[in-house]
């Protein structure tokens, strides 16, 4: 089994002394204020700053400050120039920068490529307050307010583009964002367990560039580790079109071995190396930048690895050549444990916007408020969508009595309450506690889907513990209902007809949000979605139980 160092368990900064600001601050006014002379780290963010756990933002800024690091925020500065960088001053270890919680270029942007008239980010839904490739712009005005201050970059927009990838936008494959930009280290992921060590390290003058072995980060090399064994990709996955899948549970997994560039052989099997072999750890080698960039088989070939290479049981590292360096992507992080993630939702979170922005509306924070995340990750593995690549497969499950402190909370602290939670939820609203039933089955798993073709017999599907979360939720004093918002998996939600009805007769206002993209059996195989069956299975659960409850529901 993986053993982490618990999240918690570091020699608090010397900073602790200062204790927790009201909110952390973005001036230097509230420095004056807290008795601070300087920062330790400073982010940098494209989000209007909100003290909340559901803004990275605030999640990431709290968990520093828990470590006893003293943590400002510069939020949507003007990136005209470097001035508004220089608020805080110079920090003292390192800015950390982020796009926000959404990727810049889709945040601005349609599908159509037309500007987008609102960013739901920022003050009043005002559009145009983060550029373009937020991070790139960031890290360029942070090197030139303060050249000799190392940058740390994380969020969605750097995780998804933490290797070579394709760029909607210029309709082109791009080089890694920490080769385009400059920075010094990238974390992916929810990178608590990440962001704390790279912290405590650089706090004894450890440089972030020489911080090359921290899980679910991602660095430059180089050369490759001399000691460590290298396997070509090609020897895992066959360039080319996809055969159907294989038993991910079998002892060997039968694969064709060839060369970057060499003629597949056919007929010879390849077993897949655990992540030590014979003492030695290993990576794995990616076609290059630029060969992925002009070969599109090749740029399929190495998105498929990748995804294989997302179990924190069994992941390798991942090797990418970008012309004279290598883009080194560690494994996975460790998931966190149950009392992990209920700490960090617990840190001292005012719930509301920074006070600089006055009664103005941050529509982002207006859909979340009363709503709270209980779970992390998604299993699906859809193939159009960021959760899995971003949060991983693993589903990451808060404890009852923590949500249930939360909704405390909510009734206590949070403007407006009027007793109706808009929603329990997180990536997929019916994940919560639905993992694998074995760690070693878990442990050698990997497929890239729980529920695609099929569900797997080793997956979990017994909601129980949501429907009591539910009705526990409901008898919180001061709380007058519990509605569903995030999407539901219904090709999981009929595995427990039982869960179906608890949703149907207390939780659903009106209409169910549910995630089907299409109907058509072709789009929805190619998305790795359930068909239509499924969904027709469903609704006949959910019309049944809609009546049985004498409700109006549709669907």
């Amino acid at each position: 089994m993986l053993a982490a160092r618990p999240l918690f368990s570091y020699q608090p900064y010397w900073a602790e002394c200062f204790g927790t600001a009201p909110f952390l601050p973005m001036s230097h006014a509230e420095m004056e204020a807290l008795h601070w002379d300087s920062c330790d780290i400073i982010i940098v963010c494209g989000d209007a700053y909100v003290d909340h756990p559901s803004f990275g933002m605030g999640v990431i800024g709290r968990l520093w400050e828990a470590h006893g690091f003293r943590v400002g925020i510069i939020a949507q500065p003007d990136w005209s120039s470097p001035e508004a960088f220089k608020a805080l001053g110079r920090p003292n270890l390192f800015f950390a920068v982020s796009a926000g919680n959404m990727d810049s270029m889709i945040n601005r942007y349609t599908a159509d490529r037309r500007p987008r008239p609102e960013d739901a980010y920022t003050p009043n839904g005002e559009a145009g307050k983060r550029p373009d490739r937020a991070v790139i712009v960031y890290i360029r005005c942070c090197k030139q307010a303060y050249p000799d201050v190392p940058v740390l970059i994380g969020g969605i927009e750097a995780s998804l583009r933490r290797i070579a990838h394709y760029d909607y936008w210029s309709d082109s494959v791009r080089p890694s964002v920490l080769v385009d930009s400059g920075a010094d280290l990238l974390v992916y992921g929810n990178a608590e367990r990440a962001v704390v060590e790279i912290a405590h390290r650089a706090a004894t003058g450890v440089p972030l560039k020489e911080m090359v072995d921290i899980r679910g980060t991602v660095c430059l090399l180089r050369e490759l580790p001399a000691d460590w064994k290298g396997y070509d990709s090609s020897r895992l996955d066959r360039p080319g079109p996809c055969d159907p899948p294989k038993n991910p549970y079998a002892a060997e997994a039968p694969s064709p071995s060839c060369a970057i560039g060499e003629p597949v052989q056919q007929g010879k099997a390849v077993r897949l190396v655990p992540i030590i072999a014979g003492g030695r750890h290993q990576y794995i080698r990616l076609p290059s930048y630029e060969q992925v960039r002009d070969d599109p088989v090749l740029y399929a070939h190495a998105a498929r690895v990748v995804h294989l290479e997302t179990n924190p049981a069994n992941a390798r590292a991942l090797a990418q050549r970008h012309g004279d360096v290598f883009v080194w992507q560690n494994p996975p992080p460790i998931p966190l444990s149950t009392e992990e993630l209920d700490a960090v939702f617990e840190l001292p979170y005012q719930r509301v916007p920074h006070p600089a922005y006055g009664a103005a509306r941050i529509p982002a924070y207006e859909m979340i408020r009363f709503s709270v995340n209980i779970m992390r990750g998604c299993f699906g593995g859809c193939s159009f969508c960021s959760i899995t690549e971003h949060e991983g497969r693993v589903i990451q499950s808060r404890s009852e009595e923590s949500i249930l402190r939360e909704l405390a909370a909510i009734r206590d602290k949070t403007p407006g309450f009027t007793g109706i939670i808009s929603d329990l939820g997180g990536p997929t609203a019916n994940m919560y506690g639905l993992n694998c039933k074995s760690p070693e089955i878990h442990a050698r798993c990997r497929r890239l889907s729980c529920v695609h073709p099929t569900i797997c017999k080793n997956l979990v599907t017994d909601h129980s513990a949501t429907t009591q979360l539910y009705r526990r939720a409901r008898a919180v004093p001061g709380v007058k209902r519990v509605l569903i918002a995030s999407g539901l998996r219904y090709d999981l939600a009929v595995r427990d007809p039982e869960y179906v009805r608890e949703l149907v007769t207390h939780h659903v206002g009106g209409y169910l949000k549910i995630a089907p993209e299409h109907t058509e059996a072709g789009p929805l195989a190619l998305m790795m979605k359930p068909g239509i069956g499924a969904y027709q299975a469903f609704k006949r659960l959910f019309e049944r139980f809609s009546r049985e409850a004498g409700k109006e529901h549709s669907t």
